[in-house]
């Protein structure tokens, strides 16, 4: 929670931006893109005074009124209410629908006895803590997972520690059999979905995820309502979906499941989709089943915060699971909300947030799409002072992301055409859980969000990118950082791995793609407790950083609508792909790999560099006409698709980056190297490193055909 002297000041500084342009910063005399700035450094000043912190705070306890999980009544609200708004800023608005595969839950139990049969627990139990306004609402689902399978097994529990492959291999190792078992692993370190993928690969039966509190809960401090982190009945929800093979409707990957499309046109869901039953729970429930389990004691780093020693098991407790999932084709309902560009309507813009929650998500996503309404209310009064952007701004509110990237993916799915001339993707999700900023790219983009942050002052004074430079010399001294960062970042801009409504676009599409947001001390995640009530108490309560992020948000569409050269630096992205290629070739050196060669993906690699810098010359001299530049700039992202897709998952197609089959959201980077190289598997590493070669030449020549 904020200080008293702080929030004070917080206040001040709104109430200050509110009432005037005051805290708008002296627009730089050039920008990457722009030949002449002093017309857009207008309009970016109009755009920059016009988001409200108020009405961003009126949007979010709106949206979060009511639970509105995908494709309910509640959701369904929102869709309009969030279109109404798209509609009195000026934009041609429009509620798509698609049918798609979802479950929702009928019956979830969990039971466990001790060895002599003695009740241990009987769950999952409610959420509650003392004083939540909103806890009680009869339409809180219980807690469940999406795309869990359905069934009734009892099993032994063996502990898997936070279920990554490392930690399923140390079960192998040490003898423990699977089988039959009932695996208990906490949240963190991997995407849920991974955590089930190994369990149902080692023959579990089933698998409880909870979260334990040195992760999330009161290890770092108080818990909500006297802080920010999960109280002991908190229970995160979640997809496990198993995404890293393909998101979006399991039933037509790479084809939109529009109301529609005809039977014959879907597959079985089981590519990925898990058969064996997960169910999340709290520490609380988790406590009586870890405090009972027998077997060796765990290692220090599988060892949690209860207060007591974790055993491996299994022994000593045996649970009862039940879980009744009603899967039907339902209908969920993204917003898509255009203004036509004036000069380049062809070339669009698109920028995006994900609507629904698990419950009211205030931080996820609501914040996000408070943050994207009020950056929507901006661009509506540039329209209405007689602004007309050159390229055709498209605002997208998705759904069903929670289930599996669902509302994003067949959209994408259906404009592939169109996404062939969208010049770049940006995303927010959880919008605001506190006052840093953080943001992910592809390596082209990431100077550009340097620059927009620099534009848009922050709260406490400077400008966004000075309090997100000063919150990286706190948390990460510059002597941690490699020399090869040192000259070059300022701020870690991360890479994009998945999790978010980018993955589509970036990784299918091959769009340029950035992900922004402002974090803090977040313990509620997909918790009833997300609500408005926590967001006001601990993520921000006067609504100032809804208001510093509508501005970046914003100010990404504003500025790359009309810039004459897109701004996509590959001289930067060719840096990154270089480092990435020596890392690789360093791990099969080290794994003893002599016959992998790495000649010709390093020699195209250097050969796309010289494509760089030979491009990166013509953007900062641009000619009258640069379509020709901006063509090429634009399709080198896209060449960087293979056709194949990667080994085993082929609707992933991007070459650089993909989230890991073993992480789930994290970014890996050369996928189809480096996951081959992991699996000791040096033909398939030697395959993947042509595939990438090839791609990296297509990428050159791409670049070259703008001279």
């Amino acid at each position: 929670m904020l200080t008293h002297t702080r929030s004070f000041l917080l206040l001040a500084l709104v109430s200050g931006l509110q009432a005037s342009h005051a805290g708008i910063h002296a627009a730089p005399l050039s920008v990457f893109g722009y030949k002449e700035f002093s017309q857009q450094a207008a309009i970016e000043a109009k755009f920059l005074a016009v988001p409200s912190a108020r009405l961003a705070g009126q949007e979010l306890k709106t949206l979060t009124a009511e639970p509105h999980m995908a494709s309910t009544p509640g959701d369904r609200r929102t869709a309009e209410y969030v279109a109404k708004e798209f509609r009195a800023a000026g934009l041609e608005t429009e509620i798509v629908p698609y049918r798609v595969l979802l479950n929702q839950p009928k019956v979830v139990r969990v039971e466990a006895r001790d060895a002599t049969g003695n009740l241990l627990m009987s769950g999952p139990t409610r959420e509650h803590v003392n004083g939540d306004a909103y806890q009680s609402n009869p339409d809180v689902v219980m807690p469940f997972n999406g795309s869990s399978g359905s069934g009734d097994v009892t099993g032994e529990v063996v502990y898997a520690n936070y279920g990554r492959l490392e930690d399923f291999n140390e079960l192998t190792a040490r003898h423990i059999d699977l089988h039959g078992k009932i695996i208990i692993a906490r949240y963190g370190a991997n995407f849920r979905g991974v955590k089930v993928y190994l369990a149902e690969q080692r023959g579990a039966a089933g698998i409880l995820i909870y979260s334990d509190p040195q992760d999330d809960g009161y290890a770092k401090g108080d818990a909500y309502p006297m802080g920010p982190w999960r109280p002991e009945t908190g229970v995160q929800r979640g997809s496990v979906q198993y995404l890293f093979k393909y998101p979006g409707d399991p039933e037509t990957p790479g084809v939109a499941s529009t109301p529609n499309l005809p039977d014959s046109a879907r597959i079985s869901p089981d590519g990925n989709q898990p058969h064996i039953i997960s169910i999340p729970i709290s520490y609380k429930d988790a406590t009586p089943i870890l405090k009972a389990l027998q077997g060796p004691s765990v290692p220090e780093s599988w060892q949690g915060a209860l207060p007591f020693h974790y055993h491996f098991g299994p022994g000593g407790v045996r649970v009862h699971l039940v879980s009744q999932q009603d899967y039907q084709r339902r209908t969920i309902w993204d917003v898509i909300g255009k203004v036509k560009g004036s000069s380049l309507p062809d070339e669009w813009v698109i920028a995006g947030n994900h609507r629904d929650a698990w419950v009211y998500g205030a931080v996820d996503p609501n914040s996000g799409t408070a943050v994207m309404l009020e950056a929507v209310h901006g661009v509506g009064t540039l329209l209405r002072e007689g602004w007309k952007p050159k390229r055709t701004l498209v605002f997208c509110s998705w759904d069903a992301e929670e289930e599996g990237l669902i509302g994003s993916t067949e959209w994408v799915e259906q404009h592939a055409e169109r996404m062939r001339h969208t010049v770049a993707y940006f995303n927010t999700d959880v919008g605001v859980s506190g006052p840093n900023f953080t943001a992910s790219a592809v390596p082209s983009l990431k100077q550009f969000i340097r620059e927009v942050t620099q534009a848009v002052p922050s709260p406490l004074g400077g400008s966004v990118y000075d309090e997100w430079l000063l919150n990286r010399a706190r948390n990460e001294p510059q002597s941690s950082l490699s020399s090869a960062q040192k000259p070059v970042e300022h701020v870690r801009i991360n890479d994009l791995g998945s999790g978010s409504d980018f993955t589509p676009f970036l990784q299918h599409a091959g769009v340029p793609s950035t992900d922004v947001g402002s974090d803090g001390p977040y313990g509620v995640y997909h918790s009833t407790f997300d609500d408005y009530q926590w967001f006001t108490q601990n993520a921000d309560p006067h609504f100032a950083y809804l208001q510093e992020m509508a501005r970046v948000f914003g100010l990404e569409v504003v500025r790359m609508a009309d810039v004459d050269v897109l701004p996509l630096d590959y001289v930067a992205y060719a840096h990154e792909v270089e480092s990435y290629l020596a890392a690789a070739q360093k791990k099969a050196e080290e794994a003893g790999y002599s016959n992998v060669s790495f000649t010709s993906a390093q020699s195209a690699a250097a050969s796309f560099a010289h494509a760089a810098a030979r491009a990166h010359a013509l953007q900062e001299a641009p000619t009258e006409n640069p379509a020709r530049l901006n063509q090429a700039l634009r399709d080198t992202e896209s060449a960087l698709l293979s056709s194949a897709g990667l080994p085993n998952r082929p609707w992933y197609k991007h070459t650089i980056y993909a989230p890991g089959e073993y992480t789930g959201y994290a970014a890996v980077v050369i996928p189809g190297v480096n996951e081959a190289l992991d699996a000791h598997n040096a033909a398939l590493a030697q395959e993947q490193l042509t595939v990438l070669a090839l791609a990296l030449e297509r990428a050159t020549q791409t670049l070259d055909s703008a001279r």
